[in-house]
């Protein structure tokens, strides 16, 4: 099986002892691609968290997100579907899990697909994004609850 990394650094900006230090970090990848990090405002109030940054749990609902449509995309190229966009609007929602702590409790995909030529019949739809769900790698980590909600699809 493979690896995966990210490097996180952070570093003090001289507040630390007194608590109101800067939550603000850089996830650097071996492709080069660094991106801002920081914890959500919602969770840590500003200037101590970079609302520019992503945050853990925007990055956890992105990742969900995105390996949906990464399977998605192949099992329809698979099909003979010819996908011209795809684009969803995810949200994670934050409550507490059945013992008590704070955690993602539900992520939603709210997909959006267009197709060229041929389109899938909403029972195919439902399909491709059941095999989708049930192949993505980070669903499979994860104990949330992963919906989508899917219109039958748009128009390309």
């Amino acid at each position: 099986m493979s690896r995966h990394g990210a490097e996180i650094v952070w570093s003090s900006d001289g507040e630390f002892t007194a608590g109101s230090y800067s939550r603000a970090h850089d996830w650097r990848f071996d492709g080069g691609q660094t991106v801002r990090g920081s914890s959500s405002p919602a969770v840590v109030r500003e200037p101590m968290s970079d609302p520019f940054g992503v945050d853990p749990e925007e990055a956890l609902v992105a990742s969900a997100s995105s390996c949906h449509m990464l399977w998605f995309l192949d099992l329809a190229r698979r099909a003979g579907f010819d996908v011209a966009s795809y684009r969803d609007a995810a949200e994670g929602e934050m409550g507490k899990g059945d013992d008590g702590r704070i955690m993602i409790t539900r992520i939603t995909l709210r997909p959006e697909i267009a197709f060229a030529g041929r389109q899938p019949s909403e029972a195919e739809l439902a399909d491709l994004h059941h095999r989708a769900h049930e192949a993505c790698f980070i669903a499979n980590s994860l104990r949330t609850e992963i919906v989508v909600e899917a219109p039958a699809t748009v128009d390309g």
